[in-house]
């Protein structure tokens, strides 16, 4: 047993009493997902209330069916924030998860380019997911018949020894998660180094990455990571279908009314407008229309996010000076100081995170479940808490995360005379 353990075990009766205090104080705080504020929402509201002059772009009646693969004028937006060729992307409606989800479910349906056949035919179809990650991804691969195949996540993006092994030995795992920039929750950004491993490493040839860039430009100052272009790397590498890039504006603008963006190879493209055209007469072209208007181009965006950071650098700031204070020196947790996205990791002593997600609620706030960013909901070491800390008030962020170290004091020391 470690020092800092006993020393909490010692102090139990202390940091109960203070954690008793905070039950008495009806509190009813919500940290559990990555939300824009209510204020970072204002900013885009000239969204809804600016006029359009004209419903037209260029020869384009945006109000009329057809286009189905969007405006090329937001084409050319996500290509330039994502560097890549319009012709390589398809603007679609307001999620990009949904046009993850149709990716792959048109995938086990159909096949992709290259490929041997529909993925549902594999009855052991598998899928590897870098953990800690984002619940939803894991979700939907679990949900068309994945089996999920967690691998670790550091400060350089998926462990490509692992992920290396895996593909190479087996061709029924048909494709991986990647959050390359700010990862959920970690915070991390894919190195170029690995990058490369994935544009070259040998893999079954329907392999595909589903690459969810949701993060491009959601920086928390000016010094922000560079992320090497991994459709570069894949062509170079003679894997060209390999990525499928997603992102959006969902978090630029309005979430319920963003404009999402699939970025592939020529040939991916062919094959998604191949189905879409079955699927739908064409997107909201209004609704790109209406984002064009209030960014302008890509200066115009990057301009708005700057306003973004100003919000919410604060909270993430806090969150950490308040971990520092009330965690740093018991040597009993470590957390991630991102320098964008939305989330912030907490890693605790292990066999600690339920309980810990359990005391917080008794006491008023509510944190996302513990396990929530591993596959099937399981973190088989029950230490990691993922904190949110965009959508609160500053001060509620502020006894959020109070409340939040006291739990973990207070779990640690339980654990020890447990």
């Amino acid at each position: 047993m470690s020092d800092s353990l006993s020393a909490l075990a010692n102090q139990r009766t202390q940091i109960q009493e203070k954690y008793n205090n905070f039950k008495k104080m009806g509190l009813n705080l919500d940290i559990t997902r990555g939300k824009p504020s209510p204020l970072q929402l204002d900013l885009a509201n000239n969204l809804l209330t600016r006029p359009v002059e004209s419903y037209l772009v260029g020869n384009v009646d945006t109000r009329n069916y057809g286009g189905l693969d969007g405006l090329p004028e937001m084409k050319k937006l996500f290509a330039e924030m994502l560097e890549l060729d319009a012709d390589n992307v398809i603007v679609g409606g307001n999620s990009s998860l949904t046009m993850m989800y149709d990716s792959l479910a048109r995938a086990c349906q159909f096949g992709v380019p290259g490929g041997n056949g529909p993925w549902n035919q594999v009855e052991s179809r598998k899928f590897i997911c870098p953990t800690p990650g984002y619940d939803r991804h894991f979700l939907i691969t679990e949900h068309l018949g994945f089996e999920l195949i967690p691998v670790d996540i550091d400060e350089n993006g998926p462990n490509m020894d692992q992920v290396e092994t895996l593909v190479a030995a087996d061709d029924t795992i048909k494709g991986m998660w990647c959050v390359p920039k700010y990862s959920n929750p970690t915070g991390s950004s894919c190195s170029e180094d690995t990058i490369k491993r994935l544009a070259n490493m040998k893999a079954a040839a329907d392999f595909r990455i589903m690459w969810d860039n949701a993060y491009a430009e959601h920086h928390l100052d000016d010094s922000p990571p560079l992320l090497a272009n991994i459709m570069e790397h894949c062509i170079a590498a003679g894997n060209a279908e390999r990525v499928l890039e997603f992102a959006s504006t969902s978090k630029i603008s309005h979430p319920g009314s963003g404009v999402a963006a699939l970025a592939a190879s020529p040939a991916n493209v062919a094959d998604a407008k191949s189905h879409l055209a079955v699927q739908t007469i064409g997107p909201d072209k209004e609704n790109q229309l209406r984002h064009l208007n209030l960014f302008g181009d890509l200066n115009g965006l990057r301009s708005h996010m700057k306003k973004h950071a100003e919000l919410i650098k604060p909270k993430f700031d806090l969150v950490d000076e308040i971990l520092n204070r009330e965690l740093g020196s018991l040597q009993i947790a470590s957390w991630t100081k991102p320098k964008g996205g939305y989330f912030i990791s907490l890693d605790i002593p292990d066999g600690t995170a339920k309980r810990v997600v359990d005391l917080a609620d008794e006491a008023g706030v509510k944190l996302t479940n513990a396990g929530a960013p591993f596959p099937y909901g399981k973190d088989p070491r029950d230490r990691n808490i993922r904190i949110a800390p965009t959508f609160p008030a500053l001060e509620d962020v502020a006894q959020a995360t109070e409340v939040l170290a006291v739990c973990v004091q207070l779990a640690a020391a339980e654990s020890v005379q447990n």
